[in-house]
């Protein structure tokens, strides 16, 4: 485990700690509601108030019947995949940028200024990027708070300018097929209503998990 990273069980309930992940701190839970609630309630006194539950969306709807305290703050999807994305026309494109912070940071401002990941944050490990053909970088995609045995994708984005003609998609191609290689699965983060990424994702071989984020303290 990566450091700072504390993981307890009950039962076949598993709860595990890691700070700053994904710019939180999180316990991500897993197992059968009673278990799970019984679990919170034992490693709740020894974490900050910091921490935030990350866990299946179903699972912390029930925790939040279950335990005071527990509030839904935000759905989204999980996708992932363990193969390299299937065939296409469209190859895949892009590399690995170096000293290309600058032009990354601009690009993200213009098409995803909420983007979590972002140059200089920590956990972002190297940016990928794919470039027009007059050199201006158009898409871009970050390694970011990957573990040993998941390659996490942050930050895709695509200008504004060049949408429709297959830079995010040849660019996704590249990442995901590094990644599967290195860590042996690939996965990402999306926003539930974000339906023309989710497509693209599940074209390109990741399949979908309903996932939530809760306080638990209320807050």
């Amino acid at each position: 485990m990566g450091a700072g990273v504390r993981a307890w069980a009950l039962g076949e309930a598993v709860a595990v700690a890691s700070p700053d992940l994904n710019r939180r701190d999180r316990l991500t839970v897993r197992g059968p509601a009673p278990q799970v609630a019984r679990l919170v309630g034992l490693v709740r006194p020894e974490l900050d108030p910091s921490y935030r539950l990350l866990g299946d969306r179903a699972l912390l709807g029930e925790l939040a019947e279950r335990v005071p305290g527990v509030r839904t703050l935000a759905s989204f999807e999980w996708m992932d995949a363990t193969r390299p994305p299937p065939p296409a026309k469209a190859p895949a494109a892009g590399g690995w940028l170096e000293g290309a912070e600058r032009e990354v940071s601009a690009l993200l401002a213009e098409a995803s200024p909420s983007s979590w990941a972002t140059p200089g944050v920590a956990g972002v490990r190297r940016w990928a990027g794919l470039r027009a053909e007059d050199g201006t970088l158009v898409a871009t995609a970050a390694d970011a708070w990957s573990c040993p045995q998941v390659g996490f994708v942050a930050g895709v984005a695509t200008a504004p300018s060049h949408r429709g003609r297959g830079y995010g998609e040849r660019l996704c191609r590249f990442v995901f097929e590094a990644l599967v290689a290195g860590h042996g699965r690939v996965a990402l983060m999306v926003e539930t209503g974000n339906h023309q990424a989710i497509s693209l994702y599940e074209r390109l071989g990741l399949r979908l998990r309903p996932v939530a984020a809760a306080t638990l303290d209320g807050a």
